[in-house]
């Protein structure tokens, strides 16, 4: 199956697109030969999605019994249902963020309505480096997992969640998840198709804070790339309100509390802003050991 959709004005393909990956070599998303292929278990069955840019047009093809559910959200996984009207105003709030919005103005935000595979990235993610998230991430796809419909051999389908659900946390120690994030994982994978059927972010971001183990960083995280919700703010990070309160204040430390009254000003958006700054790499000065960008977040 093969489609193509007209792209915006100075659209970043690589760069909407990294928000669905953990790392270069994440098993079930990647970019090989300049397209970008993404695994996926859809409500129709499990296809592959390969999405090119070439001109003015974002180029799709699709395979296996998900391929035409996959085809049909092309456009909004490539981020361009993402409505940015208003929002180059909006930024005029501060001048920093005003810049940031010209010179990111081909980044979006997708939003793939497939909650499952980013909350097994997310939990995997909780309270360690992004090394070891990764590692335990790539090492559950491939024990649990097979291989994606299409021409790509190293793509890899996320796995059933009934069979997360139903394995016992100690299986999933030698593949670097201790017990707490396995408990949590399976509890999650055990609602998954209740979580797939939430119809927006706000519905979805409460069912999720109900699960113990999931808490706002997660919540947001999830809601942020399945919805593409914009003012999905991931309050728990452990960098994320020190690179804000730098951007926009000059504060070279911050809490949660601090960032949200930066980013009061930008509500509706603040998520976007928040994105905006990480691209950027614009970070707060460090003291003491140099930590790796993206660890120990919260629940």
């Amino acid at each position: 199956m093969t489609e193509r959709h007209e792209l915006p004005e100075r659209y970043d393909i690589a760069g909407t697109l990294a928000q669905l990956s953990l790392g270069r070599h994440d098993p079930c998303a990647r970019w090989v030969d300049g397209v970008y292929w993404l695994a996926a278990r859809t409500p129709e069955g499990p296809g592959s999605l390969a999405l090119r840019a070439a001109g003015r047009f974002l180029h799709i093809e699709a395979y296996g019994a998900g391929a035409g559910w996959l085809a049909e959200r092309a456009d909004a996984i490539a981020g361009l249902r993402d409505d940015v009207t208003g929002f180059a105003d909006l930024a005029k709030a501060h001048p920093l963020v005003a810049r940031l919005a010209r010179e990111f103005a081909g980044l979006r935000l997708p939003a793939t309505r497939l909650a499952w595979p980013r909350l097994l990235r997310a939990v995997c993610e909780q309270k360690v480096t992004g090394t070891e998230a990764y590692r335990a991430y790539a090492a559950i796809v491939r024990r649990f997992s097979a291989k994606a419909p299409g021409p790509v051999d190293n793509l890899w389908l996320p796995p059933e969640p009934d069979t997360i659900a139903g394995t016992p946390y100690y299986e999933f120690h030698p593949l670097g998840l201790e017990q707490r994030r396995a408990d949590t994982l399976r509890r999650v994978a055990a609602q998954a198709g209740r979580l797939e059927r939430r119809p927006d972010s706000a519905a979805l971001t409460a069912h999720l804070l109900t699960i113990r183990g999931i808490g706002p960083w997660t919540a947001a995280e999830t809601a942020a790339v399945v919805f593409g919700d914009p003012d999905a703010v991931s309050v728990g990070d452990f960098h994320l309100p020190n690179f804000v309160c730098y951007a926009l204040a000059g504060e070279p430390r911050g809490t949660d509390a601090r960032m949200l009254e930066l980013l009061a000003p930008f509500a509706g958006q603040r998520g976007r802003v928040c994105h905006l700054i990480e691209v950027s790499g614009i970070g707060a000065p460090k003291y003491g050991p140099r930590m790796p960008i993206r660890s120990f977040k919260t629940f």
